[in-house]
């Protein structure tokens, strides 16, 4: 993996919890809140600059930033995905090595197949009725990538915490 260890542990306590969120608020309400991508951009521009001491790797981080909200916005308006989805995308390039683009979207592309089947199967049996006013049960063809996005963000920088040991 192209992250370091380094990186990965230092942002990993700040970013889990939102990814924990992120996945929380979209089953539940169906929306990947402004509060929690603008938390995300928050621990990168704050906790960056000790966890990425090369100050290029860490301004290149928001030159990512950038290309993926562009990319996310048009993306959006094709109809292709959520503006929530794509704002935490753009949020979450910034922690990703751009030789693990690759790795992420292979993690990203397993935990949405297993996410769907999950969500798809919880919600056609009495499961659902442990949270039984989550909108994303009532959304038909509708599903919440934040169950698929935020782990696999969080996922990626345990991989990269563990890469060291």
């Amino acid at each position: 993996m192209a992250v370091s260890a380094y990186a990965a542990l230092w942002f990993a306590p700040f970013v889990l919890p939102i990814c924990l969120y992120v996945a929380y608020t979209d089953l539940a309400y169906m929306k990947i809140t402004n509060k929690a991508v603008l938390a995300l951009g928050a621990v990168y521009a704050l906790i960056g600059p000790f966890a990425l001491p090369d100050v290029s790797v860490y301004l290149w981080g928001f030159a990512y930033f950038a290309i993926m909200l562009l990319a996310g916005i048009a993306l959006n308006a094709a109809g292709a995905m959520g503006a929530g989805d794509a704002k935490f995308i753009a949020f979450a390039a910034p922690f990703i090595a751009p030789a693990d683009a690759p790795l992420v979207i292979s993690i990203l592309a397993a935990l949405l197949l297993a996410a769907v089947v999950t969500h798809r199967s919880v919600r056609a049996t009495k499961l659902r009725e442990i949270a039984p006013d989550w909108e994303s049960w009532k959304q038909g063809k509708r599903f919440p990538m934040g169950l698929a996005l935020g782990p696999t963000l969080a996922l990626y920088l345990c991989l990269g915490a563990l890469n060291g040991a």
